[in-house]
C-alpha cells in the first residue's frame, strides 16, 4: 500500500528539473491521496510532466478514491486493464511512506527511498473520468526491506526503466515481474 509520498524538488535536482515546467500547479512536501500531483507521461519521443489527481473514483455506495492498484491483478481488473495496457505514468517522488512499529513498538512513521539517491520513481496507471485525468499507484508484494513494516509496497521504477515502462507494453510487464531493489528507511516527522 502506498497511502502517502514525499515531493521536495528543491532537495533534488533531478526531480526540480523534470518538474519545472509545472512548478506551482502541484503541492509540495507530504503528498496525500486525491492531491493534484506530477506524473511523467508520454509526450511524442519523450516523457513530460503533467498534473493529474492521485485517485481513481469509487463506484458505487462506497465513498472515496481508489488510489493503488495491485500489480499482479491489475491486468484482470476492468477498472485497471485498459490503463495497464495502454496508460502507463511514472510518479516522480522523493520516497514513500509507511506506519509500522518502531524497536519500542510504538507506531512510527518511515520514509522509505533508494540509498544513495534522492529520487525515487514509482509505477502508476492512468485514466480519465469526466474529462479529468486521474492516476493511481501501482503496488507489489514488499520486498526484505519493506516487509517488517509492511506487505506490500510500490513498484520501483529505476531511472533507466522510465521510458520503457511508459512507452513499451512487453517491457512494462516484465518490469513486473522483477523483484523490487532493497530501499533505504528513516524515520519520519
Amino acid at each position: 500500500m502506498c497511502g502517502r509520498y514525499s515531493l521536495a524538488p528543491e532537495e533534488n535536482a533531478e526531480i526540480e528539473k523534470l518538474l519545472r515546467e509545472i512548478q506551482g500547479r502541484f503541492k509540495t512536501g507530504e503528498i496525500f491521496p486525491t492531491n493534484d500531483v506530477p506524473v511523467l507521461m508520454e509526450a511524442g519521443a519523450e516523457l513530460a510532466p503533467e498534473v493529474m489527481s492521485w485517485g481513481y473514483p469509487r463506484f458505487g455506495s462506497k465513498p472515496g478514491s481508489i488510489i493503488n492498484a495491485r500489480s499482479e491483478t491489475a491486468g484482470d481488473r476492468p477498472m485497471f486493464r485498459k490503463s495497464l495496457y495502454e496508460r502507463r505514468c511514472v510518479f516522480p517522488t522523493t520516497g514513500f511512506y509507511e506506519w509500522g512499529p518502531n524497536e519500542a513498538g510504538q507506531k512510527t512513521k518511515y520514509l522509505f527511498n533508494l540509498p544513495g539517491s534522492g529520487a525515487l520513481y514509482l509505477a502508476g496507471l492512468w485514466n480519465e473520468y469526466a474529462g479529468e485525468r486521474k492516476c493511481v499507484i501501482l503496488t507489489t508484494a514488499a520486498n526484505p526491506s519493506v516487509r517488517e513494516i509492511h506487505d506490500r509496497m510500490p513498484v520501483v521504477l529505476r531511472r533507466d526503466q522510465l521510458e520503457a515502462w511508459v512507452k513499451d507494453t512487453n517491457s512494462a510487464l516484465d518490469i513486473l515481474r522483477e523483484t523490487p531493489p532493497e530501499l533505504a528507511r528513516e524515520e519520519a516527522q
